[in-house]
């Protein structure tokens, strides 16, 4: 008996990117009002055993994540502003990661090190917390991040096909026909959103860090970039086990703060994009069943 698979994606410019088992599939509004869909086989490093081997999972994972979710995102850029017979470079594709991941690293890890080594730590004598501080800032930018840049018209178009994703995967794990009426009144978030996934990774470095004390600055700061792999690994772990026990009152009970953070990332989706995401979502799930015969 074949494994379950767990569709999910992310929301693009002007649409949704779904990832099947096999395929990608990104579905984009084009200025002429037309869905536009394009697909492409996934790697064999996406798919292979490495993939369902604990913790290691979690860092093929996130790799894809980068990689894809970076590639779709400027491909709908391109087809959205009808531009998408333009091939992408590799190297802007990957420049574009390691500038992403470089953003990401010191915004939300190496500056609560800076900050809370100059501004906590000549007043404090503790270790535990000097760490606690240093995660709560870490927490607290993270937040204020997603409020600022919600403020963004196009971002805000963007957390709305960020809603019809988690809507239309709903409703697919729910055994709902996927079509607009019956899609609507699903909820916009998803125990298995990034948004989510970033929020565990915050929570677990607070604990991971606390265990390794108050060394020197420099080797607070390389710590931070070291372990971050390591981090969310474990935080992919923890993600999967509670979306796979979301219904235990226990489980859903952790899983509220993360849930309820989504509200910032998301926003209820207009029909148009609810289309744009079950057109993705309809366009893995017939690759699969078509190699899947």
């Amino acid at each position: 008996m074949a494994k379950p698979f767990y569709y999910g994606g992310q929301a693009v410019i002007e649409g949704v990117m779904m990832r099947g088992r096999e395929n990608v599939a990104i579905s984009v509004r084009g200025p002429d009002g037309k869905l536009n869909i394009a697909k492409q086989p996934l790697p064999k490093i996406f798919k292979g055993r490495l993939r369902e081997v604990p913790v290691a999972r979690g860092v093929v994972i996130l790799i894809e994540g980068l990689g894809l979710g970076t590639q779709a995102l400027l491909r709908s850029a391109q087809i959205a502003s009808a531009e998408e017979n333009e091939r992408i470079p590799a190297s802007l594709l990957w420049g574009t990661v390691a500038a992403s991941i470089a953003f990401a690293v010191a915004l939300f890890f190496v500056v609560p090190v800076l900050t809370t080594s100059y501004l906590v730590d000549p007043y404090i004598s503790s270790a535990l917390v000097s760490n606690l501080v240093e995660g709560f800032i870490r927490i607290a930018i993270f937040v204020a991040y997603l409020v600022l840049i919600g403020l963004i018209p196009d971002i805000k178009r963007v957390f709305a096909y960020h809603g019809a994703e988690h809507k239309v995967v709903n409703a697919y794990e729910a055994g709902s026909p996927l079509e607009v009426e019956a899609i609507k009144d699903y909820s916009t978030a998803h125990a298995r959103c990034g948004t989510g996934f970033v929020f565990i990774v915050l929570i677990l470095a607070i604990f991971i860090f606390a265990l390794l004390g108050h060394p020197p600055l420099w080797l607070r700061i390389l710590s931070r970039i070291v372990l971050l792999p390591v981090i969310a690994a474990l935080a992919y772990e923890i993600m999967r086990f509670g979306a796979s026990h979301a219904k235990n009152a226990v489980v859903h009970i952790l899983l509220v703060p993360g849930l309820a953070l989504q509200a910032m990332t998301t926003r209820e989706p207009d029909d148009g994009q609810l289309e744009a995401a079950i057109s993705a979502l309809n366009q893995v799930i017939e690759v699969d069943e078509v190699v899947g015969r």
